[in-house]
């Protein structure tokens, strides 16, 4: 590694300011931060309130999202074999699933780099590293079967839109994963809803998502409807542990729950926002229930318990409602935001039975909102200060 170090500060001049590359810096400056840590300390970012710096705080990220990721790897495999009617060990489902994994997951990291490095070179800014997290998350929330141009499209989206013109990270608004997932969702839905998606067959494979069961009838109890359905096994255990169709890291309730457990214990992910997305969905499930009585809409007669372990609520709730930048600041706006988007999901699934997955649009809407409930929460402990000061 000294022999690479002694390169790099050969050739930093002619990066550097007045150097005949001096506009290329930014892609200099990528390169020495993948393959060194560095000692300068950043200037703006999510991390503005903590000593911790960016790379570390996504590396722990990272870190917490791979027992999902390896999972997700091995089932899309496993759900591959099903469909071929063929049985195989867990090397050989992992080997299988990469190849679909891998591909997806090269195409959105050689994406979103190079939007990461144009941007900086246009407007000589330096280089951050908050397209680690947003590069790994993005191929977790795909179905295995997406088309890779719609890929770069959809990337180039999320990133151009949802984070760049914002000024990069740190500034934007909404979380660029979900921005790239809506863009494919309203763009080109046959790509990532339906029932011919989740499964990488041969011949067109078609296999409904346990949200997709009760959406499509009229009438009857989910939970039963769940468990009598003959193609997969539905149970609520099984869905706990993950061995259904779905998005490629959002099938696995329990590697999810490990990841949080390690952004909880590591103090990166807010563990208000995750348990007040619970106890929203929860009561709102609850309420559900009750209204359901007669009502023809199946959705409405689904128990909390089986929300938590179906469709991306989990994995968003962990692993996007907690993104520093886009959530709220304020520890009680945190419990706000989070028990909206647990509230949202549940109304969006319930309520919307042609759109049963409703995580995605819950998170980006109180992504929306979140610098309001920020407002009203100080100015509410502002208010409260003067009148104690009064006294």
């Amino acid at each position: 590694m000294k022999f690479l170090r002694n390169i790099y500060k050969k050739v930093h001049p002619h990066f550097a300011e007045g150097g005949k590359l001096s506009r290329l810096f930014p892609f200099y400056e990528s390169v020495d931060i993948l393959t060194f840590w560095t000692d300068e300390q950043t200037k703006s970012g999510p991390h503005i309130r903590d000593s911790i710096d960016l790379k570390r705080t996504m590396i722990i990220v990272l870190i917490a999202m791979i027992p999902a990721t390896i999972f997700g790897i091995i089932n899309t495999g496993y759900q591959q074999a099903l469909a071929m009617g063929i049985s195989q060990g867990w090397l050989a489902n992992f080997w299988a699933g990469l190849q679909s994994y891998l591909p997806i997951m090269v195409v959105v990291y050689a994406t979103g780099f190079f939007w990461e490095l144009l941007f900086p070179i246009i407007r000589k800014q330096e280089v951050d590293e908050g397209f680690f997290v947003t590069g790994w998350l993005i191929p977790l929330i795909l179905p295995p079967t997406i088309p890779l141009w719609q890929v770069v499209v959809a990337t180039s989206f999320g990133m151009v839109i949802g984070k760049m013109i914002f000024g990069g990270t740190g500034k934007n608004i909404f979380n660029p994963a979900l921005v790239t997932r809506a863009f494919l969702f309203f763009a080109y839905p046959g790509n990532i809803s339906g029932d011919e998606v989740w499964v990488k067959a041969a011949d067109g494979f078609s296999g409904a998502t346990p949200l997709a069961v009760p959406a499509a009838q009229t009438g009857g109890d989910a939970v039963a409807l769940l468990n009598g359905f003959q193609q997969f096994d539905y149970s609520w255990l099984n869905m706990f542990i993950g061995w259904i169709p779905g998005s490629v890291g959002e099938t696995s309730a329990l590697s999810i729950l490990i990841g949080a457990a390690i952004l909880i214990y590591t103090k990166i992910g807010s563990w208000r926002i995750i348990a007040g997305s619970i106890i929203g969905l929860v009561v709102t499930a609850i309420l559900t229930n009750l209204l359901a009585g007669n009502s023809t809409n199946t959705m409405l007669t689904l128990p909390a318990h089986y929300h938590l372990v179906m469709g991306g609520f989990l994995f968003g709730t962990v692993f996007m409602a907690t993104d520093p930048v886009s959530a709220a600041y304020t520890n009680r706006g945190r419990w706000i935001y989070g028990f909206m988007i647990g509230f949202l999901t549940v109304i969006i699934r319930s309520m919307n039975p042609a759109y049963p997955e409703g995580t995605m649009l819950a998170i980006l809407l109180m992504n929306a909102f979140a610098p309001l409930i920020d407002y009203f929460v100080v100015k509410g402990n502002i208010k409260k200060r003067m009148a104690r000061y009064a006294k």
